[in-house]
């Protein structure tokens, strides 16, 4: 089991990693346009209405493609590399199919719940957000240009944990073993990979609003080819707002078990002052979010902030710090 978990560990990486391309392809060669195309596109014609929001309306160019009506709303018309992004969603299925197998047969070989180490931890979150991933685009279609930042954060995630994290399977250290495990670990992997699909929304409203506001470099050029920012934005909020209240319940279980096994509820362990911070940067996307004067980019930067802290908190506070939570395999 442990060799057919490593060796479907490869096909995951590889599927995402074609997925990744795919949904690239999708960008520079759908039939909206080129790079080039996108690059060299005017700015668009803004108006500013009510309390000085702006209402973005897209000047008509020579790149313009034509408009086509389906089920889901407007799309691209049909062209010659139509079937890039659906080849993109079936190479994501194919590979969050060999990530759940991978995940499952990693936790046979051990007898345990598949998320005692670093390695295992990143692959449930990341399994978890691309289940996430798929489940939204099955609602919402008109985001399936999201892809590829979901990709990008898939590639790298698994990448770095196959390449850097990997960890034989083995037996729960001491300190894990406790019913608190499954609990406390499960609510931070569901409000993580909540966050990482959330982050990659924010990221996406951003450089569509950036081309909405006539920026052309580095990624704004592909913005025209983007969800709508206004739906990007909402799916961003909803999953934040999701994501955060398991997120807080992750943190109180995790501080009950620190009682049960330290004698303390709170230590400013490295792992805890990151996971606070997170939780303070998260509460105030949600605060600004909710607050009518503070602009959504600004609300959206704050996200992109807090899934940075989300990933010094995996990653960083195991790498550079030493503490009681120190036992992650690396």
């Amino acid at each position: 089991m442990a060799e057919l978990s490593d060796g479907l560990l490869i096909v995951t990486l590889l599927s995402y990693l074609a997925a990744m391309l795919l949904h690239a392809g999708e960008y520079a060669f759908g039939s909206r346009g080129r790079i080039a195309n996108a690059v060299a596109a005017p700015a668009p014609a803004r108006e500013l209405v009510g309390a000085g929001a702006p209402v973005v309306t897209e000047a008509p160019h020579a790149y313009a493609a034509p408009a086509v009506t389906t089920p889901d709303g407007p799309a691209e018309a049909r062209s010659k590399a139509a079937w890039l992004g659906p080849a993109a969603v079936l190479a994501t299925g194919v590979g969050v199919v060999a990530h759940a197998i991978t995940v499952v047969t990693r936790g046979i070989a051990a007898e345990r719940l598949p998320f005692g180490n670093m390695y295992e931890f990143v692959l449930a979150i990341t399994l978890l957000g691309t289940v996430v991933w798929l489940g939204t685009l099955f609602f919402q279609r008109q985001v399936r240009h999201l892809g590829l930042f979901v990709m990008v954060f898939e590639v790298l995630l698994v990448g770095v944990a196959g390449m850097i994290l990997y960890t034989p399977v083995g037996p729960l250290v001491p300190a894990l073993d406790s019913y608190w495990f499954g609990i406390h670990i499960g609510a931070v992997i569901t409000s993580s990979s909540l966050f990482m699909i959330a982050g990659a929304a924010s990221i996406m409203y951003l450089v569509r609003t950036g081309y909405d506001n006539g920026k052309r470099g580095f990624l704004y050029a592909f913005g025209g080819r983007l969800a709508n920012a206004e739906a990007v934005e909402r799916l961003s909020f909803r999953l934040h707002a999701f994501a955060f209240p398991i997120w807080t319940f992750g943190v109180t279980a995790g501080a009950i078990w620190a009682e049960v096994a330290w004698g303390r509820y709170w230590g400013w362990d490295p792992k805890e002052v990151w996971a606070f911070i997170s939780w303070v940067v998260y509460a105030g996307y949600l605060h600004a979010r909710a607050t009518p004067s503070i602009k959504r980019s600004t609300a959206a930067w704050i996200a992109v902030i807090g899934f940075l802290t989300m990933m010094m908190n995996l990653f960083g506070v195991n790498i550079f710090f030493t503490g009681l939570h120190s036992y992650g395999g690396v």
